[in-house]
């Protein structure tokens, strides 16, 4: 489907199936790998369900890097269809461009990839060793003045949304709009209702405190923070005030923590600790069914080369600051890292239902609440 075929199309309702979440204990599922997952502690139960909230899968992956990210047991990823900056016709241009381009790439791996809109998708990915694909917008600058555009984008595969992404835009403020007070506007609490009404997930990174509040309070259905880290733990702009995770949890929201080095640690080095302080303090907070991950990371193993800079410059622009650099944590930089999770969690001395909980299940049981 080209650009103009899709702009013409109508916004019809997706016809996906509404199931009651199963136990992910029941019976044995395969990894898509040949080898089960493995750490220091042993193998990641194979009926472990693990699901990132938002994180990398670029269309350039080829099969083999692929086959180690199921390797390492993740059953489902939420993807970013495109840059979320772009604003005005611009930001519609790229969002269909996205959204088919990841349409295409999925198709040309059906032994990979399952495009999910709903938890039945998760179901079918861990049946056939697959993962299931769902699609994210980390802004709503695509949908413009037209909530139309959220019931389009819906039927054509769209499962969650955030509010705004750093900046002021129609619906709400970002976390870096530098003097900017202001929340949840009233065009954002149409959009809201709508996205609760369809089912679309409300995502709020990247959201300043107040539109999160707002939003939080607004909505009729539980939201979630895909990825930041915990203000308490870090201060970072893009990290969230425990006020902010604790009224999240209380309407069933889950958080997750995200494993982009600044916004957790000033340390470059010996700072995986890091990482798990904030799961830790996410659980103190929100507690153990309200926290999940949100890698909000590249799968590839990165060398901070000259090359590698200025992809993300190409990227990411003026964003990038190069004191921040490396944005990774070192054990968690690779396709495997999902196994690092397991054990570090092991070893806060977490129980294993309660891994699993935070390693998908968490998510899981939102998803099906929201998206269904």
């Amino acid at each position: 489907m080209d650009r103009r075929t899709f702009l013409r199309s109508t916004a019809v309702a997706a016809a996906g199936a509404h199931l009651t979440p199963t136990p992910v204990t029941a019976g044995l599922v395969a990894t898509g790998a040949d080898a089960l997952p493995s750490g220091p502690h042993g193998p990641i139960d194979p009926r472990a369900l693990i699901m990132d909230a938002m994180g990398e899968l670029r269309t350039i992956y080829e099969p083999p890097l692929v086959r180690e990210m199921l390797a390492s047991g993740i059953d489902s990823i939420t993807v970013t269809l495109c840059d979320p900056k772009a604003v005005g016709a611009e930001a519609l241009e790229l969002a269909v461009d996205g959204l088919l381009e990841y349409d295409r790439y999925l198709a040309e791996h059906p032994d990979l990839f399952v495009k999910a809109t709903s938890i039945a998708q998760i179901d079918e990915a861990r049946r056939s060793g697959r993962m299931a694909v769902f699609y994210l917008y980390q802004n709503a600058t695509q949908f413009d003045d037209d909530l139309t555009r959220v019931d389009m984008f819906h039927s054509l595969g769209l499962t969650s949304c955030q509010v705004t992404y750093n900046e002021r835009n129609l619906a709400g403020v970002g976390c870096r709009a530098a003097g900017d007070g202001g929340g949840l506007t009233e065009f954002g609490r149409e959009m809201v209702d709508r996205m609760n009404g369809i089912g679309m997930l409300v995502d709020l990174s990247h959201a300043n405190e107040r539109t999160m509040a707002d939003t939080i309070e607004h909505s009729r259905m539980p939201v979630i923070i895909s990825h930041t880290g915990c203000d308490a733990v870090h201060p970072h702009e893009r990290n969230t005030s425990d006020a902010n995770l604790r009224a999240l949890a209380d309407r069933g929201g889950v958080v997750g923590v995200c494993q982009l080095r600044p916004f957790l640690t000033l340390k470059k080095q010996d700072n995986l600790h890091a990482y798990f302080d904030h799961l830790d303090h996410a659980v103190q907070v929100c507690g153990i069914e309200n926290v999940c991950i949100g890698s909000d990371r590249d799968h590839r193993v990165i060398e901070m080369t000259p090359e590698y800079e200025a992809e993300l410059r190409r990227e990411e622009g003026s964003q990038v600051t190069s004191s921040e650099l490396p944005y990774f944590i070192d054990e968690l930089n690779g396709p495997r890292r999902m196994e690092v999770v397991w054990d570090g969690l092991v070893e806060r001395g977490y129980f294993e239902q309660d891994v699993e909980r935070v390693m998908g299940r968490n998510l899981y049981r939102l998803y099906a609440e929201v998206i269904g």
